[in-house]
């Protein structure tokens, strides 16, 4: 089969490398892919992004099968324009991507159909926002409605730091929450018709710095491990969450298929989403890929079941001088094949290649990725090979997974 990547981060690297192991795949492009991804395929450069060049480009390699990494593509109707043309493409529709493209959608869907969340209120502008905000209470969660890259959350403990959040998160409409108690955990499913597979439990580390403080972030590092969710929790949340969200969504004419990323906090009284997303996660694609020894294309293509490897893995985001505001680039990178070589795989984030040699170019720019018997060891395994790398500004969290260590 010859396949299409459409995206060019850590986790559409993560997924072409995965893709490429298969026997099935003949040919792997993406578009515009990266300097890791040109290691397993052909990348195609820079497009519009535009849906419908999009799907013509797959029309004229003809391409077997694309799957869409980032969420901008799905919420802008490439599925749509993909199927409009007969061709097969992985994931939702950009009525059914809305819910990742909308909070206000997301939560007045899960408000309809019982699903756990947290209590909030709608704001139609900032300026309402604002208001809500002066009645209370505080903490007070405040969510940008459309797509903000990870970045338009902001927990506020005080009132100051609500209105300081309102100052600089995007315009538009707001979702105001209440502020949950708990350990966060992704949970994803591949959704392909009745047919539902879910992923391994996975925890992401969204703040940029140690113990969770500073500004959220897309993702500073995650780890795959079975013992995050027990069989009982996982049964749970699919009875509870992802199960009644796709009959909720099939009932409004609008099916989902793809991948389903519920964002969960689990309370006392059970899990709560957070949010969804409407693809595979970043940084959770990458450990799931380290950690899958089945055949990805094989579940993707005929709902083949997945079989994981028992061990842990752990990703370790780099990240670039100012991220999470605006990243320096161009900085020479130097260790890959140092890190590499100490058993890890390195995925490209945010990486070109120069004159000068490989250098960063956005603000997550690798994920060291890295697995072991157990999950210490799978921590320190990672970290031996993030020492390996070097770039100038690099900064990254020196406690992924630690949250985890509690379960071994």
């Amino acid at each position: 089969m010859k396949l299409l990547v459409i995206g060019g981060g850590g986790r559409e690297h993560a997924l072409a490398w995965k893709l490429v192991q298969s026997p099935m795949c003949e040919k792997l492009y993406a578009v515009p892919g990266n300097p890791g991804i040109e290691q397993l395929g052909e990348c195609i450069g820079s497009t519009s992004g535009d849906p419908e060049e999009l799907a013509r480009l797959a029309e004229d390699l003809r391409v077997d099968l694309t799957v869409v990494g980032p969420e901008l593509p799905l919420v802008q109707g490439v599925v749509n324009a993909f199927r409009a043309r007969g061709l097969r493409i992985i994931g939702p529709t950009a009525e059914a991507a809305q819910l990742e493209g909308s909070k206000v959608f997301a939560k007045t869907l899960m408000r309809e159909l019982g699903v756990p969340t947290a209590e909030f209120r709608i704001a139609e502008d900032a300026a309402q926002a604002r208001e809500l905000v002066r009645r209370g209470p505080v903490p007070v969660v405040i969510k940008a409605d459309g797509l903000a890259a990870g970045k338009g959350v902001v927990v506020a403990e005080t009132f100051e730091e609500a209105e300081a959040a309102l100052a600089h998160l995007p315009s538009g409409r707001f979702v105001l929450e209440e502020k949950l108690t708990g350990e966060e955990v992704s949970f994803i499913a591949y959704v392909d018709g009745d047919k539902v597979i879910p992923f391994e439990p996975t925890q992401d580390h969204k703040r940029v710095y140690d113990d969770d403080r500073g500004p959220n972030t897309g993702g500073m590092g995650a780890y795959c491990d079975s013992r995050i969710l027990s069989e009982p929790q996982r049964r749970q949340v699919l009875d509870r969450i992802i199960y009644p969200v796709l009959e909720g969504l099939r009932h409004r004419g609008t099916p989902f298929s793809g991948f389903l990323y519920a964002g969960l906090m689990w309370t006392r009284e059970g899990p709560y989403v957070l949010e969804f997303n409407v693809r595979m996660g970043d940084p959770e694609a990458q450990p799931l890929m380290h950690r899958m020894r089945s055949d990805l294309l094989a579940t993707l293509v005929d709902g083949a079941p997945i079989d994981w490897k028992p061990e842990p893995s752990v990703c370790v985001v780099l990240a670039a001088q100012g991220y999470p505001g605006t990243p320096r680039t161009g900085d020479v990178i130097r260790g890959i094949e140092e890190a590499e070589a100490c058993g890890a795989v390195v995925f490209h984030a945010a990486t070109k290649r120069t004159s000068a040699g490989l250098v960063t170019a956005g603000g997550r720019v690798l994920g060291v990725t890295a697995s072991g018997p157990d999950l210490p060891s799978a921590i320190a395994r990672t970290y031996q090979a993030v020492e390996k790398i070097h770039f100038e500004g690099m900064h990254y969290r020196r406690d992924i997974g630690r949250k985890g260590l509690a379960r071994w």
